[in-house]
């Protein structure tokens, strides 16, 4: 289904590496999202006040809450395509990044309230009691939620957003989540035993541990972490791939957001060489990287003697 809605809504869409059509594929995910939990949020409501539970009715509002993630992967893909300006030469790629942060935050704030209810249900002693309603609501949702896991992962591994693949690890822990609540509920009927505090106990520290890794990875790319290493050899694969360059060094790669990334490199070329030819070499390499690796790259030329150059290149192969 998720293909036949993104061949229908999203123009050009075989074209991942388009801002345009990335804007659309994130547009779509949190839209998809906001209907959908709309629907749960009307019709657990529904449900709960016609069979007085109070759970249902929670969460209800839990799914009410949710369309927060939604509103924020839509948002966040709008400002990610919004072109450079004067305040932010490079763009704002990194817009994607702090709206993954949100969605972050948004799980592990999930995992301490699962945890809180939890806690408070063990000392207590409140079970989940058996109601059919409540059944068919639950599986229901989970369903749902299973659902809007699987296209948000489609789609961020189409698109590789960071964004879109936050909200599929938030739809992953609302349907965890109910889960335990339906499969204690089961349980209950046969035991004793606070099973569904107990779930609910372990399921909230998994939930945590998938917000913190989210927001770690999120704030490792903000502050610069190092880049993708296949992405580094194909980068000076590329360039040593040309006869006229001798040798490469100082790569550094810089992520601005999807889509934004930025590189330069020195490469080595013979001080003999005609630098008319030289420049239309570097011109090409530049846009063949661009073109094959959506990378920005600078090239900064360093004259050098053949034999210098090979030597250096000799016992680098050796080291």
């Amino acid at each position: 289904m998720i293909r036949f809605l993104i061949r229908r809504f999203v123009k050009d869409y075989q074209n991942v590496s388009d801002k345009a059509v990335r804007e659309s594929y994130g547009t779509l995910a949190g839209i998809l999202g906001i209907i959908c939990n709309v629907s749960l949020f009307a019709a657990k409501l529904t449900i709960g006040l016609l069979a007085n539970s109070m759970a249902v009715t929670s969460d209800a509002f839990n799914n009410l809450s949710d369309i927060g993630s939604s509103v924020v992967a839509i948002l966040g893909a709008k400002m990610t395509n919004r072109p450079p300006d004067k305040e932010h030469p490079f763009g704002h790629g990194r817009s994607e990044y702090i709206a993954t942060l949100v969605v972050a935050f948004i799980i592990f704030a999930m995992g301490v309230e699962l945890l809180r209810a939890s806690f408070g249900r063990l000392m207590s002693g409140e079970t989940t009691l058996w109601n059919p309603y409540l059944a068919v609501v639950l599986m229901l949702s989970v369903l749902v939620k299973v659902w809007m896991f699987s296209y948000n992962r489609y789609i961020a591994g189409l698109t590789g957003s960071s964004l879109i693949r936050a909200a599929s690890k938030d739809s992953l822990s609302d349907a965890v989540a109910t889960g335990v609540v339906g499969l204690s509920m089961v349980l209950g009927r046969h035991t004793t035993f606070p099973v569904d505090s107990v779930l609910g106990v372990a399921i909230s520290v998994a939930i945590m541990h998938t917000g913190f890794t989210t927001a770690r990875d999120t704030i490792d790319r903000l502050l610069g972490s190092p880049p993708d290493p296949e992405m580094k050899e194909r980068i000076e694969s590329t360039v040593m791939n040309s006869k006229s360059i001798l040798g490469i060094h100082d790569l550094r790669v810089h992520d601005y957001g999807p889509g934004r990334i930025f590189a330069s490199i020195h490469v080595q070329v013979s001080d003999e060489a005609n630098i008319v030819q030289i420049h239309d070499e570097i011109d090409r390499i530049e846009k063949l990287v661009e073109k094959e690796l959506g990378v920005s790259l600078v090239i900064h030329v360093d004259p050098e003697r053949v034999e210098e150059a090979q030597a250096g290149r000799a016992e680098s192969e050796e080291g």
